[in-house]
């Protein structure tokens, strides 16, 4: 039975692989609404001829391989459970000690390094890519340092989860998945409110925005907004890619706006502060805030529905997936995969409540500088130095867009008419 799964399993993905490819290279219509043809929506007007041929086929490449890796990730953990990898790996760590957080770790150890190896192609690829269209600009060697970092950052924090979760698996079998939700509450706040000050600073060097004279109009703004800041932050990018960016991370006294050096290097002050007014809608709008309960709610449904998938699959397929229950720390693969599908299943609702937010700042921005042509140009810019998809399929969109697409950002500048936010539209 095991061969005839795997055999299914590789056959489905072929079949979901091919579907991909045709959808987003011949299926879907990118063509620009004929109501918005000649607009500053429309590529064609702020992009030539070269720069709209790379745009399609950049983000058509990188589209396709968010399609067919996210499924190979789900194949990976299915077949090494089929294939009896993970209970092999889960005996050897028992063997190696009777600690059981010696056992997780060496049991996360092996699984996470052969994962990464696995998943190493399309990450490769994903990083050549970008190197060909110039949008990268991190050497190889700068890139495999960030790629560690972010594995011994990964496995540590997994360490912390898995062994905190099994445990709660062999105390409470019934309700582990409630236990685990209420003590991710305040883990999910601890990791936020550390990660400007002690994870990000691994990947890039922070420093206070060094144009002081822009500082200044930033910091005004804000004191307009009501919002209480020091300093904003840039972040030195140059060396590692050409996109433009600009976000809001942290919560309470860590919590800080932070401009890529590209942003600057490549935006004039207007614009800027344009961004600079948007970020700060996330701000007044509470949207960090209110985008944590969402995910909060979210993980409380999503690991009542693992719990109850894992109990229903051990009990009926546990044999054939080598699995002797489901508080047997070789189970973990089954518990990824079906948290990661359950996420991938998520998305078309996370990225709407997000674009919806990100809509409703780009108004805040515009009520807040009046500058809508400073808006346009922002955008056009985005688009121009990033190679994005003006107008990408629906199903990208759905899955990988947690901003409006640039078609509906810069005719949304276009046709608002300052003094509406915050009344029914």
């Amino acid at each position: 039975m095991a061969r005839k799964w795997a055999s299914a399993a590789v056959m489905l993905y072929l079949v979901i692989a091919a579907f991909m490819y045709w959808y987003i290279f011949n299926g879907a219509d990118p063509q620009v609404p004929t109501v918005l043809k000649g607009t500053a929506a429309d590529p064609a007007t702020f992009l030539n001829a070269r720069e709209l041929m790379l745009s399609e086929k950049y983000s058509g490449i990188r589209n396709f391989l968010y399609f067919i890796s996210t499924p190979y990730e789900w194949l990976f953990y299915f077949l090494i459970l089929l294939v009896g990898l993970s209970r092999a790996i889960e005996r050897w760590a028992n063997s190696v000690s009777r600690w059981r957080v010696l056992q997780t770790a060496v049991y996360l150890f092996w699984l996470s390094l052969l994962s990464y190896i696995v998943l190493f192609p399309f990450n490769y690829i994903g990083y050549a890519l970008g190197k060909s269209y110039n949008i990268t600009t991190q050497t190889f060697t700068s890139w495999m340092k960030d790629e560690v970092i972010a594995f011994w950052i990964n496995f540590g924090t997994m360490v912390v989860i898995v062994s905190v979760l099994y445990w709660l698996m062999k105390k409470s079998s019934k309700n582990w998945w409630l236990h685990a939700w209420l003590l991710s509450i305040p883990f999910t706040l601890f990791m936020m409110f550390v990660q400007p000050v002690l994870i990000d600073p691994l990947y890039n060097d922070f420093y206070p925005l060094k144009n002081k004279e822009l500082e200044a109009k930033i910091l005004e703004m804000a004191n307009r907004a009501d919002i209480s800041a020091e300093h904003v932050y840039e972040v030195n990018m140059a060396e590692k890619t050409n996109s433009l960016n600009a976000y809001v991370t942290g919560i309470g006294s860590n919590s800080r706006i932070v401009l890529w050096d590209t942003t600057l290097n490549r935006l004039k002050d207007n614009e800027i502060l344009f961004i600079m007014a948007h970020e700060m809608a996330h701000y007044v709008e509470k949207h960090i805030y209110f985008g944590m309960a969402a995910y909060l709610l979210l993980t409380f449904i999503g690991l009542w529905i693992t719990a109850r998938s894992m109990d229903y699959i051990v009990r009926c397929w546990g044999d054939v997936l080598k699995i002797p229950s489901v508080s047997s720390i070789g189970s973990l693969p089954l518990f990824l995969l079906i948290t990661a599908v359950l996420l991938f299943a998520s998305e078309p609702l996370s990225n709407s409540l997000s674009r919806y937010q990100e809509t409703r700042a780009d108004k805040y921005a515009i009520e807040m500088t009046g500058d809508s042509k400073a808006a346009v140009r922002t955008f056009q810019e985005l688009t121009r130095s990033g190679l994005s998809q003006v107008n990408p399929p629906s199903l990208v969109k759905w899955f990988r867009y947690s901003h409006p697409t640039m078609l509906e950002r810069i005719s949304m500048v276009e046709n608002y008419r300052p003094g509406t936010i915050g009344k029914s539209e």
